[in-house]
């Protein structure tokens, strides 16, 4: 089956979420945490381009990876510079931990 050229723009979500991934801005989550979910959401279909690690093994253990980054509450992100913080965040403040610009579409 051929695959059609998708040459479409990418949304301001997708560029955002490019931009987060690019700056090494890092999303630690949780399958089960609906914090995470809400937070995903907020991406639509460019949730999959999220820097996302995901911390919880099948049975609600702490992967290695999260473990050994210290990670204790979810959702947890990362900034280039090692700066944390926790819960639920807005796109302006993603940008302003990443240093990735704004779309103007997605400003409040």
């Amino acid at each position: 089956m051929q695959r059609v050229n998708d040459n479409r723009e990418p949304t301001s979500e997708e560029a955002f979420a490019q931009c987060l991934d690019e700056s090494g801005t890092t999303f630690y989550g949780a399958y089960w945490c609906p914090h995470c979910a809400t937070q995903k959401a907020m991406f639509g279909r460019a949730k999959k381009a999220l820097p996302y690690v995901e911390c919880s093994t099948p049975n609600r253990e702490l992967t290695s990876v999260c473990a050994d980054a210290g990670i204790e509450s979810y959702p947890t992100w990362e900034g280039p510079d090692g700066t944390r913080i926790t819960g639920e965040r807005t796109f302006e403040e993603l940008s302003e931990l990443s240093g990735c610009p704004l779309p103007n579409d997605l400003e409040a």
